[in-house]
């Protein structure tokens, strides 16, 4: 009997200690940084039945979050609506429109060491919401559009030193030379250019291909990819650092056999 519960207390340790080194693997390759990342579209609402909006998923923003998460960095995901599985391992923050938005990349971004804004925001909201279905009446009906806050111009104006903040750019006409302007004019540290008038990439779709603009000058193209993987490379272009390189945590033999010695 005395040897049976030698034996489990041994077993019991053992599970101990592989937990022990599971745990402590977790943290001790875990990164100090944060960072922010927005995500999906915003909705303008018109009326309680509809609403303005546009074609983005979210995919590519969700992709970039799980890569970052993946590789040890604490994640903040602000979304608008998307039909996707929020990403385990962050904090997810949900928002509607591009004032929600606003209210809370501007909560949370002195905070971040990295800020990709990848959402695409609406541009612009109608003057007046009506709080009850508006009657199909008239052949005609006009609406009237005010021009939303620019949260991205807003970063580069309060963003410090230390901080990198990398936007997006979905152009169809002219994207080399819209995503230069955008990256200068609104104090960025890279610029994605997203050209949507591509067949089978960008919005919706699994794939993507962009081209990567640094303010000092790099342009780097990725070919066509699942969104997956270009996400790890466009971390890794930012951040500098290898994202799939494989970690290896151990114990010596000395260390383990000095352990279960003690049992």
């Amino acid at each position: 009997m005395h040897a049976r519960q030698r034996t489990n207390r041994v077993v019991n340790r053992i599970e101990y200690f592989v937990i022990f080194c599971n745990v402590t693997k977790k943290a001790f390759y875990m990164k100090t940084q944060t960072i922010l990342i927005t995500a999906g579209p915003t909705i303008e609402p018109i009326d309680p039945m509809r609403h303005i909006t546009n074609h983005s998923s979210g995919k590519m923003g969700y992709a970039l979050a799980r890569a970052c998460i993946r590789a040890g960095y604490r994640v903040i995901l602000i979304s608008g609506p998307t039909q996707l599985k929020k990403p385990g391992g962050c904090l997810f923050v949900p928002v509607k429109t591009a004032r929600d938005m606003l209210k809370e990349v501007l909560c949370h971004f002195p905070h971040a060491d990295i800020c990709f804004k990848v959402a695409a925001v609406a541009d612009y909201r109608v003057s007046k919401f009506s709080s009850r279905k508006i009657k199909k009446t008239r052949d005609r009906f006009n609406l009237t559009l005010i021009k939303n806050p620019d949260i991205l111009k807003k970063l580069g104006q309060i963003k410090k030193n230390s901080q990198t903040l990398v936007g997006f750019a979905a152009e169809t006409h002219q994207g080399v030379t819209y995503a230069r302007q955008k990256l200068k004019e609104k104090n960025l540290d890279w610029i994605v250019l997203n050209e949507i008038s591509k067949k089978n990439v960008g919005f919706g779709s699994d794939l993507n291909e962009v081209t990567l603009i640094s303010s000092d000058g790099k342009k780097i193209k990725f070919q066509r990819q699942k969104k997956e993987e270009l996400a790890k490379q466009i971390l890794k272009t930012v951040t500098k650092v290898p994202v799939d390189q494989t970690r290896r945590f151990s114990f010596t033999r000395f260390n383990l056999f000095s352990f279960l010695g003690r049992l």
